[in-house]
């Protein structure tokens, strides 16, 4: 935030950091709720860039003794194509599955790294550019519910798509009556039954999208406010330059630095669990009950 006359409190600095640039209500035919056009901007802008970073990679592969960059990606795609071979077993879906696995990967991580930047620099920058003393920008996409909750739908429609591809709409309408606790051939027992399964299926299927974004979502929001209280340690002293408050700008800089090598294994390993998760949900797709 921009100096001001007072320093702002905790309070007002972290509910600063928390609020989206929004668009506003749209009107029309449908009333559109507010658009957080900070994470459309950075979504939109590092999947093009973790797409460029793939693309380049594949156009200068060489057959001889690989780079440095190209052994990065070869490794990294070896192990996706290893996961997917290990949960969907249908060769010709890992086609299109394993990139899908891949470009989530790649495309969450670099969301998640968004964590690491300064936390005030970006956010400074906007206000110069913008002329707005208290512009907001979040530039964290994978802590906005509304971008990981995206994304886990998408997984699920792909996950139908397959269903139906798979099985056929007959084979999954038949497996969403019949399956977990199969069927009667009482008529009645046969109806509860069928209800009971198919209210249980569809329980299941909100249940693992709606974990599947909550998780990401609950881990990098997390991040996103301890880095804010660490800054809070050195904006104490920033605003106050006693000498007394030293030991809080030292404790900033310990600090900051420790959660953020820290935080290099979680934004890796939030952005592996999704892509798992991806996996896991697609090979469940394939297999019959």
């Amino acid at each position: 935030m921009s100096a001001e006359a007072h320093a702002p409190t905790a309070s007002e600095y972290i509910v600063h950091h928390l609020t989206h640039w929004q668009s506003g209500k749209m009107g029309g035919i449908v009333d559109l709720s507010v658009v957080n056009i900070d994470s459309l901007i950075f979504s939109i802008t590092l999947g093009v860039l973790g797409y460029f970073l793939l693309w380049n990679a594949a156009r200068k592969a060489t057959s001889g003794v690989p780079g440095r960059f190209q052994a990065a990606v070869e490794i990294l795609v070896e192990m996706v194509e290893s996961e997917a071979k290990g949960i969907v077993h249908n060769a010709n879906s890992r086609k299109l599955v394993a990139p899908l696995a891949l470009t989530i990967f790649v495309w969450i991580f670099l969301l998640n790294a968004m964590d690491l930047l300064p936390l005030d620099l970006l956010p400074m920058i906007w206000q110069k550019i913008s002329g707005h003393e208290h512009a907001y920008l979040r530039v964290v996409p994978t802590a906005d519910l509304s971008v990981t909750m995206g994304m886990s739908v998408s997984v699920l429609l792909v996950c139908l798509v397959y269903n139906v591809k798979i099985k056929g709409m007959g084979g999954w309408a038949h497996e969403l009556v019949t399956a977990p606790f199969g069927t009667s051939k009482n008529p009645v027992f046969f109806v509860i039954l069928a209800v009971v399964n198919l209210a249980m299926q569809l329980i299941e299927f909100v249940a693992k999208t709606v974990s599947h974004g909550m998780r990401l979502f609950g881990n990098m929001y997390a991040g996103e406010l301890v880095f804010m209280l660490i800054a809070l340690l050195g904006g104490a002293w920033a605003f106050s330059f006693q000498p007394s408050g030293l030991a809080l700008l030292a404790l900033h800089v310990v600090a900051g630095w420790a959660w953020a090598v820290f935080h290099i294994l979680i934004i890796t390993l939030q952005a592996f669990v999704f892509m798992m998760l991806t996996l896991v949900y697609i090979g469940q797709a394939h297999d019959a009950h």
